[in-house]
């Protein structure tokens, strides 16, 4: 792998990475506060993130050692209505700064897997932005959000609110691919 593309997706698998750990605590913080739907999108999401580092990691397996991940990531835990500004902020950036700059780079070096594997991301972190704008106008204002069983596909990440599609529209994994958060 060409050394841009693979420290991008070293980059990438450092920012997933971090998502999971904030989501997995954001949940945590949402339930206590009485937003269990928030709570669930949160943990949903998180699973999400989890199978883009996954992906992310498996482009990487012919690394041997240690490297650094330069990665960005949100800082400052509150409420749960901060919690989903934060979590929006990190999806915005990942939607209109990282991932379609990782995208052309690997397209330019020819790096056919990374750019599979962040096309992926890309394409599923727009959909945790329109999940986690809902659930923070509810929130603000002072509601639980209202979510139907949220979706995410076990091979992209992909993430939907309501029923499985017969194929993941990014992937094209069947519907017995997707697991429910409910």
């Amino acid at each position: 792998m060409r050394k841009m593309t693979e420290q991008n997706m070293i980059n990438a698998f450092g920012g997933e990475s971090q998502a999971f750990m904030r989501y997995t605590h954001f949940a945590n913080l949402a339930d206590k506060e009485g937003y269990p739907n928030a709570g669930r999108l949160f943990r949903a999401i998180a699973h999400a993130e989890t199978i883009h580092a996954r992906s992310h990691y498996e482009t990487l397996k012919h690394l041997n050692g240690g490297f650094v991940a330069n990665s960005a990531a949100t800082f400052g835990p509150g409420e749960t209505l901060k919690n989903l500004g934060l979590a929006l902020m990190g999806e915005e950036f990942e939607i209109n700064e990282m991932y379609p700059v990782f995208i052309e780079v690997a397209k330019f070096q020819k790096e056919n897997d990374a750019q599979r594997s962040f096309e992926w991301a890309l394409g599923t972190e727009k959909m945790h932005k329109k999940l986690f704008d809902k659930a923070k106008d509810a929130v603000n204002n002072n509601n639980d959000p209202k979510l139907d069983a949220i979706q995410v596909c076990s091979v992209c990440g992909y993430t939907l609110e309501g029923e499985a599609p017969d194929t993941c529209p990014l992937c094209n994994a069947t519907k017995e691919k997707f697991e429910k958060f409910a």
